[in-house]
Order: structure tokens, then C-alpha cells, then sequence
């Protein structure tokens, strides 16, 4: 009799648990911390899409963009607003750690939040207008030793942020032995980036992969180099490396989730299951593959121990080049 008693009880609970689960992601959001086009816009409508689509999710998700600050204004609101809101993810990113690493959110903290999950590594690439007549990344560099002033490059994040950091890590790689001088000019997103580009404003874009593909296929921009250690299979194969151009530079801008620190633990065990079935469908492969993402899978404990490790590397990188001290 008692061990009935039990196994109804052990029953009762895992029902409970489900059904609070389920009821906590009843109303799914995600916050994509920048304007639409960029990189964690895609991070949001992609795995929405794709949760849907799996039925991992009944509903579909709520993509709210709240741009500002590198994702300092999302970062501010999820602690401020909506800590204990168990139906909310946020899209994060290398670009999250970097503002963390470098006190950029200021009160703020990684351990305000609870980290989730990746989806996976998206390369960092150099692009120019498609009709620039820059054609290769040492090219673009010659131009900045020869004349800093000359040459903007635009980028998603704010000064000192992961697409800044990396078109310094180019420069430094390339020789420039001043990487401050390089122009850099931030907007909020990778799409509005490349629409500065596009309008003249700005001579060149640092940002993702992911973020480069639509401009590409519809002709407007060419990527000159990719922050890859070799070149990227299917269709990205054509897209040169800086490696390969004599410019040992690599940057992987990892992508995930991070959620409000007051989640319960049933919620975020839930979310966290969900995006692990996600990484490891069919259909996400198909996905990463179409949008030039490496594989990184990470869940849980394991992710969040990677993004403090992200961040104690990237405070170090700020302090050798001199945004921090």
C-alpha cells in the first residue's frame, strides 16, 4: 500500500510538473535586444519558427524587439521588469558576453540571469557594397594604414563591443599596430549596419554570417573575408577566409538564450529541454547549415560555464587592446 501511495505520489508531481511547465510557456516571448535584420532578430524568429514547427511549442513565439545599448536595455529589463516571468527567453550572443565582460551594462551582471542554451557558432565576417571596388581583406586593411580617416566600418554592436572586437582582432593581425585608429561607428543591429553601408555612409561591415547572407543573396553586399579557420561548407564555400589572405583572425559569435534570474527551476528545465530537442533535430541541422552556423551544443550548467568563461576571455582581449583597464 505504501509503495502505491508513493508511485501515485511520484505521478501526481510529474504531472504537476509538466502541467506547470507547460502552463509557464503557454504564452511564448523571446526579446531580440536589437532592431529587426540582425543577428539575434534571427536567433528569436528562427527558433521560434522552428519550436513551432517541431511542436515543441503550442503557440507561437512573440518576437519583441527592444534595441538600445549593445542590449543593455533588454538586459536592464528582464532584471528590472520581469525576473520571475518563466514564459520569457532573450537571444543572446558573444556580443552579450562582451558587454558584460567590460561593465557595459552598468549594475549589471551574467548571474542576474539564467543562461539556457546555444544553437550554435555563427562566424564573424568583413564585408563591402557589392559594387565597392574592394575586393579582398588586405586590400581594405591597406586602405586603413594608409589613411584611418578614410575607411568606417559599421557594426551592430557599440564601441568596444564583439563586432568592433573584431575588426580589430583583423587589424591586429594584419599589422596595424594603432588598432584605435581604425573608424569604427556602431548602430543598433547588423540590418541597420548594412543599410548605412548600402547608402554610403559607411566603406565597410563587420557582423555574422547570419546577418550577411540576405544581403548577399540579394546582391547588395560581398563578403571579403570570413573570421573562420577554413572556409565554410555549401553555399559559403565560395567566401574567402582572412586566414587564407595572410590575416590569421578568427571570430566565432556564439548564439543562445539567457532567461530572467527569478525563472523557477521547473520553467527553466523545460526550456532548456526544449531547446536541446530543437539543437538536435533534422531540422535544426538543415537550419545551421542554410545559415552558415557551427555546431556548438550546450544546455543547462554546461552553458552557463561556457558563457563565464567567454566573458573572463573577452575582458581579457578588451584589456590587451585597451578598452578596458
Amino acid at each position: 500500500m505504501k509503495f502505491t501511495v508513493t508511485r501515485g505520489l511520484v505521478a501526481a508531481a510529474a504531472l504537476s510538473l509538466y502541467a506547470f511547465a507547460a502552463q509557464a510557456q503557454e504564452n511564448p516571448e523571446c526579446i531580440a535586444p536589437a532592431n529587426p535584420g540582425g543577428g539575434w532578430d534571427f536567433t528569436c524568429r528562427q527558433v521560434g519558427k522552428s519550436l513551432q514547427d517541431l511542436g515543441l511549442i503550442d503557440k507561437t513565439m512573440q518576437v519583441v524587439n527592444l534595441a538600445g545599448g549593445g542590449g543593455g536595455v533588454a538586459f536592464a529589463e528582464v532584471v528590472n521588469k520581469r525576473t520571475d516571468d518563466n514564459s520569457l527567453i532573450v537571444a543572446a550572443s558573444s556580443a552579450t558576453a562582451t558587454r558584460l565582460a567590460q561593465g557595459a551594462y552598468p549594475g549589471n551582471s551574467m548571474d542576474q540571469v539564467r543562461w539556457l542554451a546555444s544553437i550554435g557558432a555563427d562566424y564573424g565576417v568583413i564585408a563591402v557594397a557589392a559594387d565597392s571596388g574592394i575586393e579582398t581583406l588586405p586590400q581594405l586593411l591597406d586602405t586603413i594604414k594608409a589613411d584611418p580617416s578614410s575607411v568606417s566600418v559599421a557594426g551592430g554592436s557599440a564601441v568596444g563591443g564583439w563586432d568592433h572586437l573584431k575588426v580589430l582582432i583583423a587589424a591586429s593581425a594584419y599589422g596595424i599596430k594603432d588598432v584605435r585608429s581604425v573608424k569604427y561607428i556602431a548602430f543598433d543591429g547588423g540590418g541597420e549596419a548594412v543599410t548605412q553601408l548600402l547608402a554610403g555612409s559607411v566603406q565597410a561591415f563587420t557582423g555574422d554570417i547570419s546577418e550577411a547572407k540576405g544581403f548577399v543573396d540579394s546582391g547588395d553586399i560581398k563578403v571579403i573575408a570570413v573570421l573562420s579557420p577554413e572556409r565554410l561548407p555549401g553555399e559559403f564555400a565560395d567566401f574567402p577566409t582572412a586566414k587564407e589572405q595572410g590575416v590569421d583572425a578568427i571570430g566565432a559569435n556564439w548564439r543562445g538564450f539567457y532567461a530572467p534570474g527569478g525563472m523557477s527551476d521547473e520553467a527553466y528545465d523545460a526550456w532548456v529541454s526544449k531547446i536541446g530537442e530543437l539543437y538536435a533535430s533534422g531540422e535544426w541541422k538543415e537550419v545551421m547549415a542554410a545559415n552558415g552556423l557551427a555546431p556548438l551544443d550546450l544546455q543547462g550548467a554546461a552553458f552557463q560555464e561556457f558563457v563565464a568563461g567567454s566573458v573572463a576571455q573577452i575582458q581579457s582581449i578588451s584589456k590587451e587592446i585597451g578598452i578596458i583597464k
